[in-house]
């Protein structure tokens, strides 16, 4: 009985050998039973181009249930999620999340995938929209927000490393923001932190446009320019800045010249001269070195 034993054993062996000899190893399976296989996380090997990277394109999403749960706990701290987005704007610090959570499920069910436009917040619902702004660098990208996060510190959002890498930090690892909630409704009609919204657009401030903005301001008196740009996003992060060292009405006045069109960042208006030329030298000595003060008809 021992010998008839040893002799299965040595043919199984031999026909285990002959299967190996004539295929190629193959990989072993990743170990999924703890969730994620890497202990820290990473930005993924070789170089990815950010330059043709769409951002998310918002639309309605009717509401769900998965990962809107109205307070959950993570490490033994509660968190709450708001009862809607409308009207959301915060600043804080963003971090981005990459490898170690690509392919595994976001909080509401979904797969995470580290090269499109997406982000984790504790409290937004989801999933939702949002527009992100470097304040460092005035940049700004739309996000699909579709998971929980980050719980580490004071962070206010997780982008994934496509976004991170787009709005210029993965290299840093983290940077001040602005987050805005961008709010879609049925009908298609869409809000920027509560204020009228068009998607591809900063709804900026024009002589024709009556729709409110966050920044608006009357159109008559004297205003104090920061600056001028070809782009919006440059200008709101200007003023987003700005508003730190002065609580004025601030707006984003586009304009047409012969040059092509501008985005202007101005402050005011002021009922007098004294009173801008004041507000000028107070940014002045915060920093900002090349404003000036004009009238609304310039």
């Amino acid at each position: 009985m021992v010998k008839e034993q040893r002799i299965g054993w040595t043919g199984l062996i031999a026909v285990l050998v002959l299967a190996g000899c004539g295929s190629a190893p193959k990989a072993p399976e990743p170990d999924h039973s703890s969730r994620y296989t890497m202990k820290q996380d990473r930005a993924p090997s070789g170089s990815f181009d950010v330059s043709g990277l769409q951002d998310a394109v918002p639309r309605y999403e009717a509401p769900r249930t998965a990962g809107n749960m109205s307070q959950y706990q993570v490490w033994g701290k509660t968190y709450r999620v708001m009862d809607s987005n409308e009207g959301y704007v915060a600043r804080g610090v963003a971090s981005w999340y990459g490898e170690k959570f690509h392919g595994h499920k976001t909080s509401n069910g979904e797969i995470f995938d580290m090269y499109s436009m997406s982000a984790a917040h504790k409290s937004m619902r989801i999933p939702s929209y949002a527009r992100v702004t470097n304040l460092d660098n005035g940049q700004s990208v739309i996000v699909r927000v579709n998971d929980r996060g980050p719980f580490h510190g004071d962070r206010l959002i997780d982008l994934s490393y496509a976004a991170a890498k787009k709005l210029g930090y993965k290299s840093q690892g983290t940077a001040k923001v602005e987050v805005e909630a961008i709010t879609v409704r049925e009908n298609g009609a869409m809000t920027l932190a509560g204020k009228p919204f068009k998607s591809g657009t900063v709804v900026p401030v024009t002589d024709s446009d009556s729709a409110p903005n966050e920044r608006q301001a009357p159109d008559l008196g004297l205003f104090v320019q920061l600056g001028s740009f070809s782009q919006p996003d440059p200008a709101e992060a200007l003023l987003a800045r700005a508003s730190n060292v002065l609580q004025r009405p601030m707006r984003v006045r586009q304009v047409t010249t012969d040059t092509g069109r501008f985005h202007r960042a101005q402050i005011g208006p002021f009922s007098d001269e004294m009173e801008a030329r004041n507000a000028q030298s107070l940014l002045k000595s915060n920093g900002f070195a090349q404003s000036i003060v004009l009238t609304d008809s310039r």
